[in-house]
């Protein structure tokens, strides 16, 4: 694990390289570094999983993000790593960035939508937000104040260059960097919250015929396997849903909430980056 500082005890961190296989996250990181910008409040940047990183691969024995919270006396490197990257994220609002095969523009994900991670997400430029609950298991969106962001598509250039254009914008709501000119909260983004694992049976070739975030009326294909049709009796949202990113899923279903401006609590809306460092101080 790879962890470059910035000023005494952060509160505020960047996590990137979670899963070997979606490089736009360091990528975005070193972009970034190469040539430090003036940092006006302490950060931290990590690269998590450096090894499978090295070798192209997701991970090395399993997931790392769905191993938290770790044993740091595990056999498994991910679940020893998990271990040590929850400590040192430890009080820190936290941006975690990835890449799907899914989605090319990005979206966030939080465990609940509360004032806190909705201050954050209105800062980002993001589709939507996704509400994930009780389908986040092992996951480091299980904790406090940390917001995961799909930033492209895997191993694809926009991919890096949306995941630099993340962490800037985060850092800039968390007071880490100066607002740039024109910067300013979007509370309108759609919410979304997973309310069910689309499976798929085993099969050579698998299609997907629906958009994410767009609904799909009960009765209406939405995928196949091996040139079978798969019929939802009732209406829903795809999230995270695409031929070849899962082994047994296509992805999850999902409810529309609203919109991001109704989680803002009436003093936040607005005035994001001011709620996200005071919540930071304070707790």
């Amino acid at each position: 694990m790879r962890i470059r500082e910035f000023g005494d005890d952060p509160e505020v961190a960047v996590v990137a390289g979670v899963h070997g296989d979606e490089p736009c996250g360091p990528d975005a990181v070193e972009s970034l570094l190469a040539d430090p910008p003036t940092f006006r409040r302490p950060v931290k940047f990590v690269v998590a999983n450096e090894e499978a990183l090295e070798r192209g691969v997701r991970y090395l024995d399993e997931d790392l993000n769905r191993a938290f919270p770790g044993d740091a006396d595990a056999e498994s490197h991910e679940r020893r790593l998990a271990r040590r990257l929850l400590t040192e994220l430890d009080g820190c609002t936290t941006l975690a960035l990835h890449s799907t095969q899914s989605y090319a523009r990005p979206f966030a994900l939080v465990d609940t939508v509360d004032p806190a991670t909705a201050g954050v997400c209105a800062s980002l430029p993001v589709d939507a937000v996704v509400e994930t609950d009780a389908y986040a298991g092992g996951r480091l969106i299980d904790y406090p104040r940390t917001v995961e962001v799909e930033c492209g598509l895997q191993w694809s250039e926009a991919a890096a260059e949306n995941a630099e254009e993340l962490v800037r914008a985060f850092l800039s709501t968390t007071g880490v960097l100066s607002p740039e000119a024109g910067d300013a909260p979007d509370d309108d983004v759609p919410v979304f919250r997973l309310t069910g694992r689309v499976s798929k049976a085993a099969a050579a070739e698998y299609e997907v015929f629906v958009e994410n975030f767009e609904r799909v009326p009960s009765g209406v294909p939405f995928a196949s396997a091996d040139g079978e049709e798969r019929v939802s009796e009732e209406s829903f949202y795809p999230v995270l849903m695409s031929a070849d990113g899962y082994e047994n899923v296509f992805g999850y279903a999902g409810e529309r909430l609203g919109r991001l401006t109704e989680f803002l609590s009436q003093d936040s809306r607005g005035a994001s980056s001011t709620s996200v460092r005071s919540r930071s101080s304070m707790q």
